[in-house]
């Protein structure tokens, strides 16, 4: 097929082929289909959507038809295999494109992801000079062509990581330690320039060098879960104090918390450095008032699995005998022993039950409105780093089982401050039912850690002439706790007799209520 001779032709085709005219569109459509197997086909569609004048709705389709065919014929294996000289030109062409203008319906997006397709499939071995091709690229100082050579660069990478095969991974590694250190140097420069241009007050200026900080972190974290060793600057995590400043950068400040986490899940003891700022940014953003007003929900649930992966990671606990400890897990240790004070942990726990512990007016909605949901329990997998309820009591169960001789005291006194005469008719009536609920599911979760329950008397009083308000309520969260104490000391010759009462609650008129206890008698 001619490109000069063809591309009119094409241009036709696609034309018709957006027509909304059904008439117009189908014959068009298998006119397309029939030339994807032509030789040349592919070029004249490269031709065309790299042509920048002509009309963006006649590009955009040349574009997906352009990818489709990878997916189709690149392969030489494949029925209608391209020819590696119509492949070797087609790459050659894919690398001068760096400068699309169109942001409008993702095109420069879109052959982004085809560069990375045709990557996935040839690049080392038959395509050598990509990778270098866009390290130059982003070097230049055209802040378009660097803005689109970044995103190219950012899908080729993240292409190239998800291959499976052995070789390809031993590859990829390879890359990623040669590229790591310069991904890094390229987020601090623009996260550099985005600051100055933010302080400055150029706002189009920042928002450009935001969206190249937010490609570098991306490919930083690509890199993560490959390379060895460290090259971040610990300072950096005070970035995010500034960048807070605006809620359009929670994209941004939550790829750099996920690339934090997967450093800490992949490399530990080169994140050892980073364990005391991490944990003095994330508990001072959570459980202080510095975070009052200005976090959001996703990011303190990244916060929490952070405190949790450090405060839990096994390459940080010295074995038993501390000559058999290695130095890095001593100094691992030593870092935590340190932050982790009594005063730092009694505060910790404090606002985890009376902050987070809370029910939501949503959850209170969710109780009335639509208790089957309420009551489904997400189980299985790491569905709790998700959401913030779920995340929120593995981090008090996992905090509570390493620092409990600090903890069981803040807890029973919680629950001492509770006890007491309660009236109806008291306007602050139903938060304390709410508090109620917070401490006692506390209680209930760290049941088996909790040694000394006889030095709190959790008979009397309890408000219960809040039942006639809140039943549902204040019995679950009570029936919870004891629960889960029975469980731990029942004798079981007095089994059937806990069983004879759960079925009993099984009945209780509160779905909620009910369909727990349902769950509970299968365990």
């Amino acid at each position: 097929m001619d490109i000069q001779s063809a591309s009119s032709v094409v241009l036709q085709a696609l034309t018709q082929a957006t027509s909304q005219d059904t008439a117009v569109l189908k014959p068009a459509e298998e006119q397309l289909h029939q030339w994807e197997t032509q030789p040349g086909f592919c070029s004249v569609l490269l031709s065309i959507f790299n042509n920048h004048l002509l009309d963006v709705n006649l590009r955009w389709p040349a574009v997906i038809y352009f990818k489709n065919g990878i997916d189709r014929y690149w392969r030489r294996v494949a029925p209608h295999a391209l020819s590696e000289e119509e492949k070797s030109s087609l790459r050659a062409g894919l690398i001068t494109n760096f400068n699309e203008p169109v942001n409008q319906l993702s095109i420069a997006t879109q052959i982004a992801v085809l560069i990375a397709k045709v990557a996935r499939l040839d690049c080392p071995w038959q395509w050598p000079e990509l990778i270098p091709i866009l390290l130059e690229c982003v070097k230049v100082q055209d802040s378009l062509q660097q803005h689109r050579a970044l995103l190219t660069f950012y899908h080729v990478t993240k292409t190239l990581a998800s291959k499976r095969l052995a070789s390809d991974r031993r590859l990829f590694q390879d890359l990623a330690s040669s590229m790591y250190s310069f991904t890094c140097s390229l987020w601090n420069h623009h996260t550099d320039t985005f600051l100055q241009q933010l302080y400055a007050g150029d706002q189009q200026a920042a928002l450009s060098s935001l969206e190249c900080t937010l490609l570098s972190l991306k490919g930083t974290h690509t890199h993560t879960h490959t390379h060895t060793y460290s090259q971040l600057n610990n300072d950096r995590i005070y970035i995010f104090f500034i960048l807070f400043a605006g809620r359009q950068l929670e994209k941004t400040i939550i790829l750099f918390t996920k690339v934090l986490l997967d450093f800490l899940e992949y490399h530990p003891w080169p994140f050892i450095p980073l364990i005391q700022h991490s944990l003095e940014f994330a508990v001072s953003y959570v459980f202080t008032e510095v975070g009052e007003g200005v976090v959001f929900e996703h990011f303190i649930v990244q916060c929490m699995n952070l405190i949790k992966m450090i405060v839990k990671n096994d390459a940080y606990k010295p074995a038993t005998l501390k000559v058999n400890s290695k130095p890095e897990s001593l100094e691992a240790h030593k870092i935590k022993t340190a932050f982790f004070t009594h005063q730092t942990l009694t505060e910790i726990g404090r606002r985890l039950v009376s902050k987070y512990f809370l029910l939501t007016e949503e959850e209170l909605t969710m109780w009335e409105e639509d208790p089957e949901s309420f009551a489904v329990e997400e189980t299985g997998g790491d569905s709790w780093k998700y959401s913030l309820r779920p995340c929120t009591e593995v981090l008090f169960l996992d905090i509570f089982h390493n620092y409990s001789q600090t903890l069981t005291p803040v807890l029973l006194e919680m629950v001492q401050n509770l006890q007491g005469p309660s009236n109806v008719e008291d306007p602050v009536f139903f938060f304390k039912i709410i508090c109620f609920f917070a401490v006692y599911n506390a209680v209930g979760l760290a049941a088996y850690e909790l040694l000394m329950f006889d030095n709190v008397d959790f008979q009397e009083p309890t408000p219960w002439g809040a039942t006639r308000q809140c039943p549902g309520m204040l019995i679950w969260h009570i029936l919870f706790f004891r629960y889960k104490l029975i469980r731990r000391q029942f004798k079981p010759e007095l089994r059937p007799l806990l069983y004879k009462v759960i079925l009993s609650l099984m009945q209780d008129p509160d779905l909620v209520v009910s369909m727990w206890f349902q769950k509970r008698i299968r365990e």
